[in-house]
């Protein structure tokens, strides 16, 4: 698996400070996405133990507030395996700190209907998905962690729980001057 960059101090991918880890890797091919470059599988740099061990070292200042997968597509079959292993340790050293992942596939509709026991796996370890394509003719500068109106911010733990998708509760968005969260 490889990956397309790291970022160890992103404000735009979830709340706080976050360490951002962008995968090689989609499938989707959303019109105008910001990145292109990471369509390819090949694209960028082997996700190998030491680029983890980074990625977690450089999660530990209190001031970083937790870890987004974006991509490329992490739930692509060939991202699943080390970003399970990657979230698995995060969530051993951090278990105060989050786990977003934003994914060009739906939650209900594509994610819990495959058979593929790794997509659960990874979906146990995450705290908030932001799902779905994006779509160039819904975008809004004004949408918060999400770049169109389709796109929802699902508290993963809950929806996994009760078994139908809830939205993040969006305690934490009224902290950031935002209220408008989920309008479409």
């Amino acid at each position: 698996m490889n990956y397309a960059t790291i970022k160890k101090f992103d404000i735009a991918n979830g709340p706080g400070i976050r360490v951002s880890l962008f995968v090689s890797g989609c499938r989707h091919r959303c019109k105008n996405c910001f990145n292109k470059e990471a369509w390819d599988f090949n694209y960028g740099k082997p996700l190998t133990d030491e680029v983890m061990e980074e990625i977690l070292d450089a999660c530990r200042p209190e001031h970083i507030t937790g870890l987004s997968l974006l991509g490329g597509e992490p739930f692509e079959k060939e991202n699943r395996e080390k970003l399970i292993s990657l979230t698995k340790k995060f969530r051993a050293m951090y278990p105060k700190k989050d786990i977003w992942c934003y994914t060009g596939f739906v939650l209900d509709t594509e994610l819990l209907k495959s058979e593929d026991s790794d997509i659960y796996e990874l979906l146990s370890q995450i705290d908030v998905l932001v799902d779905g394509r994006f779509v160039e003719e819904l975008k809004s500068p004004s949408l918060l962690y999400r770049g169109s109106s389709n796109q929802r911010i699902i508290d993963v733990p809950k929806t996994l729980r009760e078994g139908k998708v809830l939205l993040l509760d969006g305690k934490w968005e009224r902290t950031m001057g935002s209220t408008d969260i989920y309008e479409a």
